[in-house]
């Protein structure tokens, strides 16, 4: 049976145009300050920020946590940092893309608790 090429064609345009829709969707590159500002509005988004690698602790629970800094925020107000979980991990001193679903107020115990975290990250060396 051979398949009309106005139906061919239709479907190529559906599915470059399903394509251009995921593309779209990709999350805006945020700073770290911005991501600490407005973390209340961006709980269970995905978000995108790219930074400097400042720690790394690696096979912690079963995730690497990764901490990111862009020179944005301040340490004394405690929002010029990212932690990052991931399977991925990085060097301290890489820079870094990460992408990943922004959870508030996360405790795993003993003393480790997370007002925001970006977890099940994607980590990737900045070009």
């Amino acid at each position: 049976m051979r398949v009309p090429s106005l139906v061919f064609a239709g479907l190529i345009a559906t599915l470059g145009l399903a394509s251009f829709n995921a593309l779209a969707a990709e999350p805006k590159l945020q700073t770290v300050a911005a991501l600490n500002q407005n973390k209340s509005t961006l709980a269970g988004q995905t978000i995108k920020a790219q930074g400097n690698v400042v720690k790394v602790n690696n096979n912690i629970m079963g995730r690497n946590f990764v901490h990111v800094q862009d020179g944005t925020g301040k340490a004394d107000a405690n929002n010029n940092n990212l932690i990052v979980t991931s399977k991925q991990t990085a060097n301290v001193g890489d820079k870094v893309v990460i992408s990943g679903v922004v959870v508030l107020n996360r405790d795993f115990g003993s003393g480790y608790a997370y007002p925001l975290l970006i977890e099940e990250a994607s980590i990737t060396p900045k070009k």
